[in-house]
């Protein structure tokens, strides 16, 4: 299952990849937000974050103007490496070397057609491990050094 969540920029956005991973037959659970009314993008960065941390949710997608701030926000819930991705090589080697577990694209900075482009490379793409099951270690390593849980 994959977790989705936007703020309002990307509302219409989020609505747009819903239909095309309804059509494509994959499960998601949708965090929110539900209108284009103005809201806060770190409240659904946060909630999509919580689902993948806590195995709920396998990997997530998120979705503001940039995909910045809600990768920022979903990137202080430990245990979360969400990145941004404006192109396929990009999303295809977050996974395979970086074990992305959240993927964040801009409404404003990605058109629908090239999102649905990244979104099926970084959905197909897997980790690859060896070195990089280190690489990933030792971010893991400093993540707990700086939360207090080394």
């Amino acid at each position: 299952m994959i977790a989705i969540g936007s703020d309002h920029a990307a509302f219409q956005f989020k609505e747009d990849i819903k239909a095309y991973l309804d059509a494509k037959g994959i499960k998601y659970q949708d965090f929110g937000c539900f209108s284009k009314d103005r809201t806060d993008y770190p409240i659904y960065g946060e909630k999509v974050a919580n689902a993948v941390a806590s195995g709920e949710c396998e990997r997530g997608l998120l979705f503001c103007g940039t995909g910045v701030g809600i990768s920022l926000a979903a990137n202080k819930v430990p245990g979360i490496r969400a990145v941004v991705c404006t192109d396929c090589y990009s999303a295809a080697l977050s996974r395979r070397h970086n074990d992305a577990n959240i993927l964040a694209l801009g409404a404003r900075v990605v058109g629908i057609d090239l999102a649905k482009m990244i979104i099926d490379t970084w959905l197909n793409a897997e980790f690859e491990g060896g070195r990089h099951a280190d690489r990933v270690a030792m971010i893991s390593a400093i993540e707990a050094k700086h939360c207090g849980n080394s």
